[in-house]
């Protein structure tokens, strides 16, 4: 994205797609935001970078509107054109759920989107969080927010912690594909599947993170009843349930050497043990049919 000295939205009531959009420019670049009607310099220059507003839609002059768009469009947001212009939109819908159910909101409607998600319409609004009624209405009041500005502050943090879980969930995916091995045991008498993620050096901070969504990115989701991956507390292994599937029970395994925890639920397991035959054993004992 070619780099703006300002950002520019549209003033009057404040949404979701115009604030996150905002966000995410600010975590590229610190710039204050002015919320008024673009004239024609504005559009034309791409120090100016216009959301939400203009019915212009420029990515090389950095201006990011949505509302020219005809109205069977795939429902897209000033966020989503965003996202489309710095290559994240895929890994964004894919990770972020909250993304679609926000475009179909801002470009559908409240009624319309109720009905896509399959709920009663009076359930949309058992969902408003006040921190989004607060921000969203202290948006609404400025008409221009700088650096000092603490919502200003808040809205870059907003925005870098979006593009960061974004951008090392995707790490973090390519990391496990690397990876990680898929074991075809006997569990109970029939066949399962595994994942195992084998201990690296350096080991990630969170080692469980992103497996769930490898696996259903993979197609795996049916066949795989369990996983293994490195504890971060200990030199061992975690055994869980993946989706909480009952082929495997670890209060079967509770009294077992090398065990030091098994839950009381049987969802899930920590093992010192380390050698792969070793808790292939473990997973066959807390095996069921």
């Amino acid at each position: 994205m070619s780099n703006f000295t300002t950002i520019l939205t549209h003033p009057g009531s404040a949404h979701k797609d115009e604030f996150l959009a905002c966000s995410v420019l600010l975590a590229l670049h610190p710039a204050p935001i002015m919320r008024r009607e673009p004239t024609d310099a504005d559009l034309s220059d791409p120090a100016v970078a216009v959301i939400d507003v203009g019915h212009r839609h420029e990515p090389a002059l950095n201006n990011f509107d949505h509302h020219q768009l005809p109205k069977d469009h795939p429902p897209t947001c000033s966020l989503s054109l965003v996202l489309q212009h710095l290559g994240i939109y895929e890994d964004a819908r894919q990770f972020c759920e909250w993304l679609e159910p926000a475009e179909w909101f801002d470009c559908r409607g409240p009624i319309a989107t109720a009905k896509w998600l399959g709920v009663d319409r009076n359930a949309l609004p058992k969902l408003n969080s006040p921190i989004d009624i607060a921000l969203l209405r202290r948006f609404a009041l400025a008409t221009r927010l700088e650096t000092t500005d603490p919502l200003w502050a808040v809205m870059r943090m907003i925005g870098e912690d979006l593009l960061d879980y974004v951008r090392s969930l995707r790490a973090r995916l390519d990391f496990i594909a690397r990876h990680a091995e898929v074991w075809n045991l006997t569990l109970g008498g029939t066949s399962a599947k595994i994942l195992f993620l084998p201990r690296t050096d350096p080991l990630p901070d969170e080692p469980s993170m992103g497996v769930d969504r490898y696996i259903e990115a993979q197609g795996l989701a049916t066949t795989i009843v369990g996983t293994v991956v490195p504890d971060r507390r200990s030199t061992g292994y975690g055994l869980s349930r993946f989706q909480d599937n009952p082929r495997l029970d670890f209060t079967r395994i509770a009294q077992s050497p090398g065990v030091h925890f098994a839950h009381a639920r049987g969802f899930v397991a920590k093992t010192s043990l380390t050698d792969i035959a070793d808790l292939k054993a473990l997973l066959a004992l807390a095996g069921r049919s």
